[in-house]
């Protein structure tokens, strides 16, 4: 980067959070890094920090997504159906010694326009099925990881498109970033500790009501009811690896979580914000269920990419997670489309098809497939999340006792 278009205080404060909070990287652990090449010096101070940190090593993974299209619209055909088996080996091995995974995310929303959808299908069928065994280690919390990002020319242009020029949309999408982040002042870590606290705080209250289900609903057009497992746990504020050490898997994070009984939700969700699926937006979007199954869909731009999203990989036409996140809350209220699923589902309350996180349920990680699939939670080898929260979202419980608790009321907790 020729101009320095952040703070440089900031900067050193938002990639110790990642690395000390973020992975919380031990001595002696190793760290895998995904980053683009674009964004080198990021990944770099990362390094940096991780080493001082007593990491044993630490691998850079370099992506380029200008190359990725350009291999989408030139390469083989046949070449789609294949992941590279050296990748799987990495991951696999990578994964099974302990290493923490750190990904760094800022693409350009748009960057798979125009790009053929069953190239971009087949691939995805492909690595989902391949990276299965990583997926699972990461979903369970056997690793620790955390996704971060940091602007990309492409990303924040689009993010800021009457900004007076690139340079400027870029010191302005960092400076959305160190907000949302608690960046600032040097207290970022303090700040995340009492974050933390209170999300906790709430899990518990949510929790202590063991709701038997819930109704979702909003002038949008969603109108969900959702049955919950009987050993739901509502999660939020980091979570602990299996190594007993805490981690934040998304920096920011504002939701709190649970998983719906796969097989009993019934309604219409709509979408609230686009959605970024293999580079293309999908917007103007609703998605209907019946016994749990996705019954029908619709969406004004992308409707192609939503029903490869659905459709392409088992398991993906059923809910995994319904997540709440208050309307008046520091991301939502930046009132800043960022066409990013890490900050736009901590603007908004959001569902996700495919996977439920195992811990979800009352002892999950430590259960196979098939018990997590009959305690009543979604299986898949893909998670992927869509907004639909809204300033008037309402939500309210019902208890086993078939009492009514309202949950959300014009869009935040009321609990």
């Amino acid at each position: 980067m020729s101009k320095q278009l952040y703070n440089e205080a900031k900067l050193d404060e938002y990639v110790e959070l990642i690395v000390r909070q973020g992975v919380n990287i031990q001595k002696g652990q190793q760290l895998f890094i995904g980053c683009s090449v674009d964004l080198a010096f990021f990944a770099r101070k990362a390094m940096e920090a991780a080493f001082k940190a007593g990491a044993s090593n630490v691998h850079l993974n370099w992506t380029d997504e200008i190359s990725s299209r350009t291999r989408f619209l030139n390469a083989d055909n046949s070449v789609f159906d294949v992941f590279p088996p050296w990748s799987k080996v990495m991951y696999d091995t990578l994964a099974e010694e302990g290493a923490a995974f750190l990904n760094i995310v800022a693409s350009d929303p748009e960057i798979f326009k125009g790009v053929d959808p069953d190239k971009l299908s087949r691939f995805n069928i492909a690595s989902s099925k391949s990276l299965k065994d990583y997926y699972q280690k990461l979903m369970s919390s056997q690793i620790r990881w955390c996704i971060a990002s940091i602007p990309s020319a492409s990303w924040a242009n689009k993010v800021f498109p009457d900004a007076a020029n690139t340079d400027d949309a870029i010191s302005k999408l960092w400076e959305h970033i160190f907000t949302a982040a608690r960046v600032g002042d040097g207290k970022a870590v303090k700040k995340w500790q009492t974050h933390i606290e209170s999300l906790k705080k709430r899990v518990d209250v949510l929790n202590s009501y063991k709701f038997k289900s819930i109704h979702l609903k909003n002038s949008a057009g969603t109108d969900l009811q959702m049955e919950l497992p009987k050993t739901h746990l509502w999660l939020g504020g980091g979570d602990k690896a299996k190594d007993g050490h805490l981690f934040l898997p998304n920096i920011p994070t504002e939701e709190l979580f649970t998983a719906p009984q796969a097989d009993s939700v019934n309604g219409t969700v709509v979408g609230t914000m686009p959605n970024v699926y293999n580079g293309n937006l999908i917007d103007g979007f609703s998605i209907t269920f019946k016994d749990g199954k996705v019954v029908s869909y619709d969406a004004k731009t992308g409707k192609e990419h939503l029903k490869n999203m659905i459709n392409d990989i088992p398991g993906m036409d059923y809910l995994g997670e319904i997540a709440l996140v208050e309307h008046d809350s520091p991301i939502s209220n930046m009132g800043t489309l960022f066409y990013n699923t890490l900050y736009d589902e901590n603007a908004s309350c959001h569902l996700a098809l495919g996977s439920a996180y195992p811990d979800s349920i009352e002892n999950g990680g430590s259960m196979s497939e098939e018990q997590r699939k009959a305690a009543g939670i979604n299986i898949s080898d893909n998670h992927h999340d869509f907004m639909f929260g809204s300033s008037d979202m309402s939500i309210t419980g019902t208890t086993p006792s078939g009492e009514k608790v309202t949950i959300f009321e014009n869009g935040n907790f009321a609990i």
